[in-house]
């Protein structure tokens, strides 16, 4: 398994990009600085972010104090907690602060840095009417947060005994009040906000340090802490000895900015915005073939328990050395591996072959299109079906495995549907269906195929090895059965059933569409169905309206004698998933009727699912 974190090792080849961003913040030698590290979710920008501190770590003076002093904020983590713009000045000047104190110069410098700063976040909290000044009540909810201010600024040196006087809310309230009007502290915002800039960049002065402020995952958060968090970075943006390096989503952040601004339409106006903070644009590169071939195989390599870390290192360094050289038509594969270490591990080879086999698809597939992180997931994923293959005694083959975890995850729903239904219908598990195609494949004919195979997709997943038409998948579904399901002879179902259960699964959302087909089987399969879709249902943690939900009521509508089973099965879920989005969704169904009864007396059931039941009981919609 691989963790879903940045990191400072180069599994991308980003480090020619990461040493690049470094020396322009050494050459700008103090003059301010402003880059943007831009992709899509999952390229890779946060681990840009590590290898670029990496990189200029490794610049630091070797004799004598360092010069880069790095603060790096996530302002995703605030988000919801505290108001990221006061969130970012705070980190500032405390990293500030410390790094005067560890170097006993210019500590006086960052006091007053810390102290403006602190004020400026009270000015937020004392922004009321006056009459609530006059007496000294704060606002509902703001309690907490003055008791915090009020310790940070007695720790700042403010007159603790009048704090104490007059109680800590209060207290601060009235000490803001005075020190925002005092004319010796500030005597207008303008003037606030440049006594604050002229006092940040003289610490830096005093301090001898640039600051380099990493900036990570603007693109995760909502629009408001997106701008609140830039406009905070716009208060230090041009300032001597300051080098901002900020990672985004542009397409993200330009969403943010027309939300700002009520639904800005002009293109350039919203572009503009961005590329006024930014003075140099860096996209994340784009992963060609070789180098997703590369990261497969040095994750599987990273994650192999036969070699020791030495060897890791040299395999990683090998490649990386190799990557680089790739425009020169040099490959990093098994061939390429195996002259850097002639005795790797039997296992290792099996999966370095894995990662070249998937290679060219995980770099084309539009789901994926070369995307680290999806690419992690599904190697993960692929794990944990090996684990429970090993666990439970299956046997899957790894290299099948591989190919129909793929085929789940990048094919066309219905087509998925269908292979699993042939399997299904095979009295030996095997889809013989592909045979044909995967012969054309090995001849390099043309494949004509009809729907719901008529994808670009589904040519190159058939054309990729090992070939499945004669191999039984029964064992590679079983691992895989939250996705697909397993039909034994036992389970009695015809291939009509068989196909209208994949649907079911495969696209619960369309439910509707299958109901009279579902009206025309035996109950008995109608039974078994269910209990396949139940089985599935199981693994959701909301239940407001989830899909499967859908593919549940069809089948009772269908056939009324399983609703008993869908009301056990909704009564037996623990109250906490309960939202009231599932009232009205079931509240006119007769089956439903035990299940709302339930959930009105149940502890635990959340007080608007109750008032949901309750309205809907007052208006007379709900089955009796």
């Amino acid at each position: 398994m691989w963790p879903d974190n940045e990191t400072d090792r180069d599994l991308l080849n980003f480090e020619g990009v990461a040493d690049t961003i470094a020396e322009l913040i050494v050459q700008a030698d103090g003059r301010p600085i402003s880059m943007g590290v831009s992709g899509a979710w999952g390229v890779g920008k946060s681990s840009m972010i590590r290898l670029t501190k990496t990189a200029l770590t490794k610049r630091q003076p070797a004799d004598g104090p360092t010069k880069f002093v790095f603060v790096e904020f996530n302002a995703w983590l605030y988000q919801g907690y505290d108001d990221a713009r006061a969130a970012l000045l705070d980190v500032i000047a405390t990293k500030l602060s410390s790094e005067a104190e560890k170097r006993k110069t210019g500590v006086k410098k960052a006091q007053e840095f810390l102290q403006r700063v602190r004020w400026v976040r009270l000015a937020k909290l004392v922004a009321l009417p006056a009459a609530s000044l006059a007496f000294g009540i704060p606002p509902a909810g703001m309690l907490g947060e003055v008791a915090d201010l009020a310790k940070d600024m007695r720790e700042d040196g403010i007159d603790a005994s009048e704090l104490e006087r007059v109680g800590a809310a209060s207290a601060v309230f009235a000490a803001g009040g005075r020190a925002l009007l005092n004319p010796k502290v500030v005597e207008s915002p303008p003037k606030e906000i440049q006594a604050l800039r002229d006092s940040f960049e003289e610490a830096l002065a005093e301090i001898g340090v640039t600051l380099v402020v990493l900036i990570d995952d603007l693109d995760r958060c909502l629009p408001g802490t997106t701008i609140s968090t830039l406009e905070a970075i716009r208060l230090f943006l041009f300032l001597q000895n300051t080098a901002f390096v900020i990672a985004a989503d542009d397409g993200m952040i330009k969403h943010a900015v027309r939300k700002h601004f009520g639904g800005l339409d002009d293109e350039e106006l919203v572009t503009n915005y961005f590329d006024k903070l930014i003075q140099i644009p860096i996209r994340v590169p784009a992963l060609g073939t070789q180098e997703v071939r590369a990261y497969m195989m040095m994750l599987f390599i990273d994650n192999s328990a036969e070699l020791e870390a030495s060897r890791k290192d040299e395999l990683r360094a090998g490649i990386a050395k190799q990557l680089r050289e790739s425009w020169q038509g040099k490959r990093v594969d098994r061939t390429f591996l195996k002259s850097l270490d002639r005795k790797l591990p039997t296992t290792l080879l099996a999966k370095l072959e894995t990662a070249e086999r998937l290679a060219p698809l995980m770099t084309t597939a539009k789901k994926i299109a070369g995307n680290p992180r999806l690419i992690k997931r599904f190697l993960n994923a692929l794990s944990i079906r090996m684990s429970i293959s090993e666990a439970q005694g299956v046997g899957v083959d790894e290299a099948v495995l591989a190919k129909l975890l793929l085929f789940e995850r990048l094919a066309p729903p219905a087509a998925y549907s269908a292979l699993v239904s042939a399997v299904n219908a095979d009295a030996e598990g095997r889809p013989t269906l592909l045979a044909p195609w995967e012969a054309a494949a090995t001849a390099d004919e043309a494949l004509t195929l009809e729907t719901p195979w008529d994808d670009e997709f589904v040519r190159e997943w058939i054309g990729l090895p090992p070939a499945l038409a004669e191999t039984d998948l029964r064992g590679a579904l079983y691992v895989g059965r939250e996705h697909a399901p397993l039909i034994t002879a036992a389970d009695r179902l015809s291939s009509e059933a068989a196909e209208l259960l994949a649907a079911l699964l495969g696209t619960p959302q369309e439910a509707d569409a299958l109901r009279d087909d579902l009206a025309g089987l035996p109950r008995t399969e109608t039974s078994i169905i269910m209990d396949r879709l139940l089985a599935k249902a199981r693994q959701e943690q909301e239940w407001g309206t989830p899909p499967i939900l859908q593919a549940c009521m069809t089948v009772v509508a269908a056939d009324p004698s399983q609703g008993s089973a869908l009301a056990g099965f909704l009564t037996q879920r623990p109250a906490g998933q309960i939202t009231a989005g599932i009232v009205p969704k079931i509240a006119d169904t007769d089956w439903a009727s035990d299940v709302l009864k339930d959930w009105k007396n149940k502890p635990g059931i959340g007080r608007s699912v109750k008032t949901a039941i309750g309205r809907r009981e007052a208006s007379g919609n709900v089955a009796k």
